[in-house]
Parts: structure tokens; C-alpha cells; sequence
């Protein structure tokens, strides 16, 4: 009879991305921040960086994620663009989701599109989708809201792009009710996570993993963000944050007891002041998997 530890690491096991899942992510979106680095920047795209340079980047992201550890980027070789959303902050499962990069614009592009006469940020976002399409013909390219979407057959890259403000958070386009700029802190939002994780040693990232494998397969209304959140916190009043898999179980149960403490609440975005809501529509499916999972332990005791 297994264990509960055995349990746990072949759970995490079933939802990891494969090597091969991960190294195609990483050809997908250095394709797309190179065509743009090359389109805004003069200056040459890192040539003084090697291919085995590069080689041995990848193999960084792919440890890193195999053991659950925050890849912070900041050696990254395309200085133009940050990886975030789940493969920036190395929380993303099986099966493949979107890939999200911040594309940094030049400074000086900034008032040409606020000057702009009408939504000057849907400008923004076409003329970045026209620089993709010329090498992307065949694919159908969208712009819409705050990103460009570039469907691959295996993975969707999205693109953020944003100005970086003097206080290191960014400026970015919403072109919804006239057109708008919002402020997003992407590396406030990973050293977050990162801080968490090395504390709890690596317990943050596992899980988070396993709660969005929980929210996949039950189809669960909850934003990624807030499970993020809502991790970091748990984890930061948990007695047993450090221990090892032998306690996931009552991990599991604990977490889903704290997060219906928070049924219509808000927690701050690192970074900025913003809030994030967390409404009511997840919260049936969340008081099912505290069930569960206090009787799984309960099962496991006796």
C-alpha cells in the first residue's frame, strides 16, 4: 500500500509538464519576443550571447520547474521581454495553456499612442499585431482587449505590451470603453511567489499546481491569480508550511478550510494597489473539496 507522500508526488507527477512540453513553450515564445525585439530595438539582439548560452538557459527553466523552484528571469537574454503569467511564475500544468510575455516598447513610442487621436491603445495593439503577422501569414493573429494572441497548434503566446515606469511596474493598454492605460507589477507578483516558496521549500509552487489542477478538472470559476494568492497567504500563518509530503494531505484539506474564509473578499495585487475580487461562484465546488479532502484524511488516520 502506498503512502501519502508516494500519493502526493505522483499526483504532482500526472500534472507536470513533460520536457518536451516545456522546451516546445520555449521555442514558441522566443520566437515571438525575437520578431519583436528586432522590430522596436535597434541594437543587435544579444549577438554576443551564444547558442550554448541559450541551451544552457533552457536547461535552467526545465530543472527549475522539475523542482518546483521561481525562475526570477532577471539573466534572461532578450532584455526587452519578461515570461509571466503561470510558465513566469513556473506554476503551469498539464495539459499546455497559454504562454503570457510583457513585451517592453521603447520609451519614446509612449506619447505617440497617448496623444493619439481616438483609442490610441487599439493602435498599439494593431501595430504590434502587424509586426507578427508578417512572419506569422498564416496564422490567425487577434488583437483584442489588452494582449495579441498568437495561436500555435501546441500553445497560444500572448502578448502584453507595456511601458516600464520608473518605479519598475509597467503601463499597459486596455482598449475596451475608449481606451485606457493600467498599471501591472509582474516581478512584484513572481518575487511573491518566489519569497513564499523558498520559505515553505517549494511548497508554495507544488501547491498551487495541484489547486489548478483542481480548478481544470472540476471547472472550477476562480482566477488563477487568486488561487495564487491565496496560497502565499495560507502558507504564511500555516503551522506545518515547511514539512514535506507526508503532511499534503492535511495541506489540501487546510487550504480549501481558509479559502472559504474569503468567500466574497478582495486581496491586494503585489505591486500595485489594486484588489482583486473573489466573488461567490467557486464557492459550492470549493465546500465539495473540503468534504473530500477531510474525508480522505479521515480514511488515512483510521
Amino acid at each position: 500500500m502506498s503512502t501519502v507522500a508516494q500519493r502526493f508526488k505522483k499526483l504532482l507527477s500526472n500534472i507536470q509538464l513533460t520536457e518536451n512540453q516545456l522546451n516546445d513553450a520555449i521555442i514558441k515564445h522566443n520566437g515571438v519576443r525575437k520578431i519583436l525585439h528586432e522590430a522596436y530595438y535597434t541594437s543587435a539582439y544579444q549577438p554576443t550571447v551564444t547558442r550554448k548560452a541559450i541551451e544552457a538557459y533552457k536547461s535552467t527553466l526545465i530543472k527549475n520547474y522539475s523542482e518546483s523552484e521561481v525562475q526570477l528571469d532577471e539573466d534572461y537574454v532578450y532584455r526587452s521581454s519578461l515570461l509571466v503569467g503561470s510558465y513566469g511564475k513556473n506554476t503551469a500544468i498539464a495539459p499546455p495553456s497559454d504562454i503570457d510575455i510583457l513585451f517592453q516598447l521603447p520609451a519614446n513610442q509612449f506619447a505617440r499612442y497617448n496623444n493619439y487621436v481616438g483609442n490610441g491603445q487599439s493602435s498599439l495593439l494593431q501595430n504590434v499585431k502587424s509586426i507578427l503577422k508578417k512572419t506569422y501569414s498564416s496564422t490567425d493573429i487577434r488583437a483584442d482587449g489588452q494582449v495579441i494572441s498568437v495561436p500555435f497548434t501546441s500553445y497560444n503566446v500572448e502578448v502584453l505590451p507595456a511601458f516600464k515606469l520608473d518605479t519598475g511596474q509597467y503601463y499597459f493598454p486596455d482598449t475596451n470603453n475608449g481606451g485606457s492605460w493600467k498599471i501591472t507589477d509582474p516581478k512584484a507578483e513572481k518575487k511573491n511567489i518566489s519569497d513564499s516558496n523558498k520559505r515553505s521549500k517549494g511548497n508554495t509552487v507544488r501547491l498551487i499546481k495541484m489547486i489548478k489542477a483542481w480548478k481544470y478538472h472540476c471547472n472550477v470559476p476562480i482566477k488563477s491569480l487568486v488561487i495564487e494568492l491565496r496560497v502565499v497567504n495560507f502558507l504564511n500563518s500555516w503551522s506545518h508550511y515547511d514539512k514535506g509530503y507526508t503532511y499534503y494531505d492535511w495541506m489540501i484539506r487546510d487550504f480549501f478550510s481558509e479559502l472559504l474564509e474569503h468567500v466574497n473578499s478582495t486581496c491586494t495585487i503585489p505591486g500595485i494597489e489594486e484588489k482583486i475580487h473573489y466573488d461567490n461562484s467557486w464557492e459550492s465546488k470549493a465546500k465539495s473539496a473540503l468534504s473530500r479532502s477531510q474525508k480522505a484524511c479521515d480514511y488515512e488516520t483510521n
